[in-house]
């Protein structure tokens, strides 16, 4: 078997830098390779990541210490010791709904020249269809004599659980062209096929449509699930239950079926987006996929007008928001609920008074119309009501009574359905949750 020593990682942004961490972790020497000197200081200096993930920062920092994770804005120190370079840079949404693959093709021309020895190149970021070749061709353009092949590897890392899903994953999913490709991606991931994670090999198209396709059936079963709510509360049945029900089912399963304002996040916007313009390039069209993007966009600006109606109306109004981040425990504000939602309640005359464990700063970027508190309590202070919009551990175990207190008027709109109607009277709340009878 082809034996991988030395991985090079591109990009130290949320895939590249699990990505290369956890590999450090099973025992691989790996460079994460990024153009932002500040960031790569950071890194090496303190261990300082730019990110918000539960335990990354700690396993950072423990094999930096260990000579196993190293960091450089260098490329061409690395290429030539690697025996495997993985593209882990962004591919960021264009307008017409496509994955704009300039880092990518940048990252295969500066670093074809630099190869030496037998190679394999690596797509960790999310890309379409065909890719593999562009980067392929890009390489064999810019260095003729180079020995290397190019392998799909698509990362489904989930943001609050990405250290878990790297290191015990449902499986990896590998796109490879010959036999030397494999046995030297069999080699990069035997510490965890040895635990039994299933290696599902591929071509590299097969390969690079799965990651989409699975991103997109998911982002459909959120939103089949959300456009629910509605239809349970006008016939008085309870979203949990159904959702419960739905799930027992093995064919079904629970994951992925909790109701809320809609999806967001890096992936699964731009995810549906790019699937769904791949197909309308090649002439086919994705009707689900298409509905699911603008049923999701539908849902949250429907969520703005469940909230005033709630209200009565919520001009001249304060509404003290819990969370911003599209979920909780990440600083994402990428396609977040909130960005669609709170400005629309601004628009209808409401004053917003917000607050998230993480993502306020990224939050005050995007949204600095709104009023931003340092804490809990002080969001809740003197506001007509409190909606929570992300469902961090802070806010599942607030105390009710005290949120009541704090309030001008007792009403609370639970867009994540963190408590019971039980609950909720028990402290003297006017309680709103998503489709339960209340």
């Amino acid at each position: 078997m082809t034996q991988a020593r030395n991985l090079t990682m591109i990009g130290t942004g949320y895939v590249g830098l699990v990505s290369g961490t956890c590999f450090a972790e099973m025992g691989f020497n790996v460079t994460c390779v990024d153009v932002d000197q500040s960031k790569i200081d950071n890194l090496k200096n303190e261990g300082i990541i730019p990110i918000y993930e539960p335990g990354l920062q700690e396993m950072v920092r423990r094999n930096a210490k260990a000579g196993r994770l190293h960091f450089t804005t260098n490329l061409a120190s690395v290429v030539p010791q690697s025996d495997a370079i993985f593209i882990a840079v962004g591919t960021p949404q264009d307008e017409d709904g496509s994955a704009d693959l300039q880092y990518v093709q940048a990252a295969a021309e500066q670093l074809a020249p630099h190869l030496s020895g037998y190679t394999v190149i690596i797509n960790k970021s999310t890309v379409p269809v065909g890719t593999g070749q562009l980067v392929e061709d890009a390489i064999r353009t810019t260095n003729p004599s180079a020995d290397f092949d190019v392998t799909s590897n698509p990362e489904f890392l989930r943001e609050g659980e990405a250290v878990g899903d790297f290191l015990k994953p449902d499986r990896v999913v590998v796109g490879i062209e010959n036999d030397r490709a494999e046995a030297m991606m069999a080699s990069i991931y035997k510490p965890l096929t040895d635990q039994g994670v299933t290696l599902h090999v591929t071509n590299r198209a097969s390969s690079e449509l799965i990651k989409y396709a699975a991103n997109a059936f998911l982002a459909t079963k959120i939103t089949f699930v959300n456009e629910l709510i509605s239809l349970c509360d006008k016939v008085g049945a309870d979203i949990l239950s159904v959702a419960r029900g739905m799930g027992l089912d093995s064919r079904i399963a629970p994951r992925f079926l909790q109701p809320g304002p809609g999806y967001g996040g890096s992936c699964f916007p731009k995810d549906t987006n790019a699937l769904a313009k791949t197909a309308r390039d090649h002439g086919v069209q994705l009707n689900l996929v298409e509905e699911t993007i603008r049923t999701n966009q539908s849902i949250k600006e429907q969520m703005a007008d469940r909230i005033a109606a709630n209200l009565g109306g919520v001009k001249g109004k304060t509404i003290a928001v819990l969370g911003l981040a599209f979920k909780a425990n990440t600083d994402d504000m990428r396609d977040a609920s909130s960005l669609t939602i709170l400005p629309r309640l601004q628009s209808m005359g409401a004053t917003i008074v917000a607050y998230d464990p993480a993502a306020m700063e990224r939050a005050k970027e995007l949204m600095p119309t709104l009023t931003y508190a340092g804490s809990i309590e002080d969001t809740l202070n003197g506001a007509d009501s409190a909606v929570i919009l992300t469902e961090w551990a802070d806010f599942r175990t607030l105390n009710l009574k005290q949120l009541k207190a704090a309030l001008k008027q007792p009403v609370l709109i639970d867009l994540r359905n963190l408590f019971t109607l039980q609950e909720a009277q028990a402290a003297g709340l006017t309680y709103f949750p998503l489709g339960r009878p209340a």
